[in-house]
């Protein structure tokens, strides 16, 4: 059965991935025994998931090594073929692979290069712009753009093997943009990065996405990159789908905590009683505590400890997607 497509850049239905591994125990006579008979077990990578992007909406999508994230990259970008489910992306078919929704999409995948190692990026740069068959003015035009957001003007001409890590990743990214595609696949583009560069990569995606309007599907461990660029998030955990929406939702469905962050006079009483401490430093204390306690124990620290200041917060979202992957495992 197929259903109808609204106007979303991608959408999603009930999409599953199933890989099959053929399996034998150790040994000669196990060899052997497999010529004849073998085992299979079937390995879902991806069980099920359902999900639309709006175009131009910017969305995180996480989920622990293993969740299946690169491989449903992989099948809406058209390099897998689904074991069932539908989708589509931009009104495509992804896995037909026609040349005109190649020509609007982008997959970048941090621990991949496509650039020549022994050639300037330059002239990886042109051998795209002869793929894409951009004509040469649209290539400069876009080439002085994107060597201007990514500060690629003296990286140009230098073999991509004498450039660094986060040079090389300026270069990915911007190959994989000179034809301005519409949708890009992002999976963790700052992974390995120092700081820097993985605010740079970040200015840089925000900033593509504001002039162009290009949807974006971001995977990263560092949660820095889905903070900075995402208001929605999507979480996979053994293929599964456990959570779509706002990141402040996340972590009001998630965290069973609050973090009280209490300052008080020098010789102050440990606050072990009125909390998990989970950091302690010149007065200074971090209190862990639960959700539904957190009105009582503040009453507590501001009547019977000499406060000076203190401060209610939310956990980090690291902890939090951590607390749910640990409760979806149990």
């Amino acid at each position: 059965m197929s259903f109808a497509f609204g106007p979303e850049s991608i959408r999603v239905r009930d999409l599953r991935k199933v890989y099959r591994v053929h399996e034998r125990e150790a040994g000669l006579l196990a060899s052997v025994r497999s010529l004849v008979r073998r085992r299979w077990r079937e390995i879902p990578a991806v069980d099920g998931i359902t999900f639309s992007v709006a175009p131009g909406e910017v969305v995180g999508f996480l989920g622990p090594n293993g969740a299946g994230k690169t491989t449903t990259l992989k099948m809406l970008s058209g390099l897998l073929y689904p074991s069932s489910g539908e989708l589509e992306v931009l009104g495509f078919v992804p896995w037909r692979r026609e040349r005109e929704f190649l020509r609007q999409i982008a997959l970048v995948m941090g621990q991949r290069n496509q650039l020549a190692w022994d050639i300037p990026a330059i002239d990886s740069f042109e051998l795209n712009r002869v793929i894409y068959r951009i004509s040469r003015a649209d290539f400069r035009r876009m080439l002085d753009e994107l060597a201007e957001l990514l500060e690629l003007w003296p990286l140009l001409h230098k073999p991509i093997r004498n450039l660094s890590l986060g040079e090389r990743m300026k270069c990915e990214i911007a190959a994989a943009l000179l034809h301005q595609p519409k949708v890009l696949f992002l999976d963790e583009p700052t992974i390995g990065l120092d700081v820097t560069a993985q605010r740079r990569i970040r200015s840089f995606v925000a900033e593509y996405n504001r002039r162009y309007g290009a949807t974006v599907l971001l995977t990263s461990h560092y949660m820095a990159d889905v903070e900075a660029l995402c208001r929605r998030v999507i979480v996979i955990h053994h293929g599964r789908l456990l959570y779509d929406g706002d990141l402040a939702g996340l972590v009001r469905s998630f965290s069973p905590h609050k973090l009280i962050e209490v300052e008080m006079e020098q010789g102050s009483p440990d606050l072990a009683g009125y909390g998990e401490v989970v950091s302690a430093d010149e007065g200074r204390v971090t209190l862990r505590v639960p959700k539904h306690a957190t009105a009582e124990v503040t009453a507590r620290l501001l009547d019977e400890v000499p406060v000076t200041d203190l401060t209610v917060e939310d956990p980090p979202i690291e902890e939090v997607i951590e607390h749910v992957f640990s409760q979806e495992a149990r």
